[in-house]
């Protein structure tokens, strides 16, 4: 039995049946790390110690039957701006490189109440700000798919820790697509939920109006699984929404047959990859043979959603990245002869050039004179951009689109366009501005062998029907079987 093939509903009955014991599935799960991390550059911290530590405890758990979480034993990562109480919580940046968290986020909290094991921190572009997990202060992350190739971003080492089988289940961050991009690109499942159902409390915060967390899982039931387990209130977080929390796990068995999924017509731009268009017009025909009803839609808006994006985001980036200064934590240059030089050696040497270029373009739109022209004319087309989803979904109940414009472009392919760059991210950035759920879900492979994704997203709180249609679509393609060769 390879333990690294199992899901985290396989782990937990199997622990609990003492068919194999936790020890046995960590230790399992780092090896596979340590086999795969100088390659692919997953994990910037993996806890070794910490993680059979864990594991002894639930084992000790079993012998002494006590009750178990829902995820007794799943080996788990987390990316590396969500805090782990007493861990390296680095930003994949230079000016945290050595900061340890002192509390865990809400998240982290409802995991290890769960019984959920801590396998280690992933790689990601500093502070959440890439397409491509290029943007990292401690290398690159590589796609397991074709190493040449970037995994996506900016969650990209989360993605990579499932895809290459190094933990069923991982966390990230969306703030424009950084779950469901690289989801799609390393063919595993990505979601980000509805803004406000999961607390923000103990991620660092990148643009506070458009962050949320969300998993990376190869299974539906297990994604359902973690859903559950980190959405809810929190006191803690303002935008938390106190609103009831379904059993996420009660979609899985419901059919999609009756439902209508809609097509944007605004979606079908002129850098599309034939390839992607063509999988995508696939998924809608597999999801008609399932029942649904399918039909063409228009987000007369979506023109505007990447400009509008790229003055909030870092607008709000520009202000949250203040505190990072090197006085009270963190890193700080030894060469400053004053205080004004401190704080400019600490961010200049402190922060990459992706993180710098962001702070300079949300400090100008947030400036005098150019706030109402810039940031308070974007929160008006934002506004028009949500209106659009609203209209829709008096329309359909779903609507599908790609996840990505291309599968995986090469390491350093893009790295010195940002605009070009920017530009992977337009199918999942109206999601954000709008606040309704997204899912990534793998929807075959290109001639070259690397995966594609496709996207839904439901209305606000309608996070369960995007795992009902993701179960019934894949467990007619079985797509999210298919691993890479590593």
């Amino acid at each position: 039995m390879n333990l690294n093939e199992l899901s985290a509903r396989e782990i937990t009955e199997g622990i609990k049946s003492r068919t194999f014991k936790t020890k046995d599935v960590v230790q399992a799960s780092l090896a596979c790390v340590d086999k795969t991390n100088k390659d692919l550059n997953t994990y910037l911290t993996v806890l070794h110690d910490d993680a059979l530590r864990q594991a002894e405890e639930i084992d000790k758990k079993v012998e002494e039957k006590r009750p178990l979480g829902p995820l007794a034993g799943v080996p788990v990562a987390i990316k590396d701006n969500i805090m782990v109480r007493k861990v390296r919580t680095t930003c994949a940046s230079k000016i945290l490189g050595n900061y340890k968290a002192p509390y865990d986020a809400f998240v982290t909290e409802r995991l290890r109440a769960a019984d959920a094991v801590f396998i280690g921190k992933t790689n990601m572009d500093e502070f959440a700000m890439g397409s491509s997990t290029e943007f990292s202060a401690f290398g690159v992350t590589r796609n397991p798919w074709e190493k040449s190739r970037i995994p996506g971003g900016s969650s990209g080492g989360s993605a990579v820790a499932v895809a290459a089988r190094t933990v069923p289940l991982s966390l990230g961050s969306d703030t424009g697509g950084s779950i469901r991009q690289p989801a799609g690109l390393c063919g595993v499942l990505g979601m980000k939920p509805t803004y406000g159902r999961v607390s923000r409390y103990g991620l660092v915060a990148f643009a506070s109006s458009l962050d949320q967390i969300g998993p990376f899982s190869h299974s539906v039931e297990d994604m359902a699984v973690m859903l559950n387990i980190i959405s809810g209130k929190d006191l803690r977080d303002s935008t938390s929404v106190d609103k009831a929390v379904p059993n996420f796990s009660d979609e899985l068995a419901k059919p999609i047959k009756g439902l209508k999924v809609g097509l944007v017509k605004e979606y079908s731009i002129g850098g599309l990859d034939k390839e992607v268009e063509k999988a995508v017009k696939d998924t809608a025909a597999v999801l008609k043979k399932l029942g649904a009803e399918i039909k063409e839609i228009s987000l007369p808006n979506s023109d505007y959603a990447l400009a509008v994006y790229y003055i909030i985001a870092p607008s709000e980036a520009s202000s949250n990245l203040a505190r990072f200064d090197g006085m009270r934590y963190g890193f700080r240059n030894a060469k400053a002869a004053n205080l004004i030089e401190q704080y400019g050696f600490n961010r200049d040497d402190g922060f990459g050039p992706e993180v710098k270029r962001r702070i300079m373009i949300g400090t100008y739109a947030l400036s005098s004179g150019y706030y109402d022209a810039y940031y308070a004319k974007a929160q008006k087309v934002r506004t028009l951009i949500k209106n659009d989803f609203d209209q829709a979904f008096k329309e359909v109940d779903l609507i599908l689109t790609p996840v990505s414009p291309t599968p995986a472009f090469k390491i350093g392919e893009k790295s010195d366009d940002p605009l070009t760059m920017y530009l992977s991210d337009i199918f999942t950035i109206p999601s954000n501005l709008a606040g309704i759920p997204g899912i990534s879900v793998p929807c075959g492979f290109n001639s070259q062998g690397l995966p594609i994704g496709a996207q839904f997203y439901a209305n606000h709180f309608q996070d369960g029907l995007l795992i009902r249609v993701a179960q019934s679509y894949l467990k007619e393609t079985l797509w999210n079987k298919k691993t890479p060769k590593l």
